[in-house]
């Protein structure tokens, strides 16, 4: 039977449906494909292991700005990063302070403390049950009951050992317990006392040391005398950052701490602010941690 031709209009109508059908096909095959690369990305994510988010954690006479640099280079990497003010006002309240926080936060911790920061941490990773990782930078990684002011004098050399006044001003704050101080740290050299540059910040440039003395956050000189408690160390893994020329927390008792820890440890030609002046070695220190709580 011989086609019978269609009028010129359903023509056009047909071959504007067919061209219709044939973008329609194209599209969804186009969107499969689309769709399908995330699917699998989320896949191997999820195979490899959860990122942790990375809380950094000052200490005495510093801030949270003494960890920009090193921040920089974290979220560079794709971490997610906070460094929460440090109230520095006794360890367990400090402790209690910090992990409110790292409770907030949704996946694995890595917890990582810059000086008292290290006995910040050591007690917050405790009450935190988020928290894989420890990393300690030129820090102090105290054993139960053991203070700052204990660790200080356990082996010789320390800068911050002195009598107080030569080194400290101390100014009454309010609200605290009673005879109570705030400390800071003198700029000047006193006779033998080695001053804020030589002390704290040795190897630092002068200029940038005297930023740091002009916006230091005091330490409450009743947090040095309080004991610690039972070391979060003790279960979960740490690694430490050891400044060869640290005049707070001399590097022996640096290395003895962390040995006692099992801590991996990275030593670093830097004085006690290694997350200043050698923030590319603490980054990396840092990634190790967290690639490690990835891929346990």
């Amino acid at each position: 039977m011989r086609a019978i031709p269609l009028p010129r209009t359903k023509r056009a109508r047909a071959l504007a449906a067919s061209c219709a059908l044939a973008a329609a096909v194209a599209v969804f095959a186009s969107t499969s494909q689309v769709t399908a690369a995330p699917s699998t990305a989320a896949t191997a994510e999820k195979n490899s292991g959860e990122k942790p988010t990375i809380v950094l954690v000052h200490g005495a006479w510093a801030d949270a700005s003494s960890w920009n640099a090193v921040i920089g280079r974290l979220q560079r990497a794709g971490y997610t990063v906070y460094a929460p003010p440090n109230p520095l006002r006794g360890v367990s309240q400090d402790a209690e302070t910090l992990a409110s926080f790292v409770r907030t936060i949704p996946g694995p911790v890595v917890l990582v403390g810059h000086s008292y920061g290290g006995m910040v941490i050591t007690n917050a990773a405790a009450k935190s049950d988020n928290v894989k990782a420890l990393v300690y930078d030129d820090a102090y990684i105290p054993a139960e009951g053991e203070t700052v002011f204990q660790i200080n004098g356990a082996k010789p050399g320390s800068c911050v050992t002195a009598e107080p006044s030569t080194f400290l001003n101390l100014v009454p704050y309010p609200g605290g317990p009673a005879g109570d101080v705030d400390a800071y740290l003198k700029w000047a050299a006193n006779g033998t006392y080695k001053g804020f540059q030589d002390c704290f910040a040795n190897g630092v440039p002068t200029a940038q040391a005297r930023l740091l003395a002009a916006g230091q956050r005091p330490f409450a000189v009743s947090a040095g005398s309080e004991p610690s408690g039972a070391p979060a160390w003790e279960s979960i893994p740490s690694w430490a950052v050891v400044g060869t020329t640290d005049h707070v927390i001399v590097p022996d008792e640096q290395r003895a701490m962390a040995q006692r820890a099992n801590a991996h440890i990275t030593e670093v030609e830097a004085g006690h602010l290694s997350l200043i002046t050698r923030p590319g070695t603490v980054a990396d220190v840092i990634t190790s941690a967290a690639e490690a709580v990835r891929h346990p």
